[in-house]
């Protein structure tokens, strides 16, 4: 008993079946990848300094501004 492939099938690999891409990719649209990539990686690198560090600069500016008026009531 043979185990027979339907002639659709093989029509559906061949078409499926990845050949060499005859294209050009020119340096103009190499260098706007570049761009494109290294502005979203800056976006989200600002945005996580944004959401860490002016919680953190207001902290420490309360504690400061605390400790000042602590020693301005020491030295009354």
């Amino acid at each position: 008993m043979r185990f027979k492939i339907p002639a659709s099938a093989l029509l559906i690999f061949a078409m499926c079946y990845p050949l060499a891409a005859q294209a050009y990719i020119g340096p103009g649209a190499g260098l706007s990848a570049i761009g494109t990539l290294v502005g979203v990686v800056g976006a989200v690198l600002l945005a996580i300094v944004g959401f860490v560090w002016y919680p953190v600069k207001r902290m420490l500016k309360g504690r400061k501004k605390a400790k000042a008026t602590a020693s301005e009531d020491d030295v009354k």
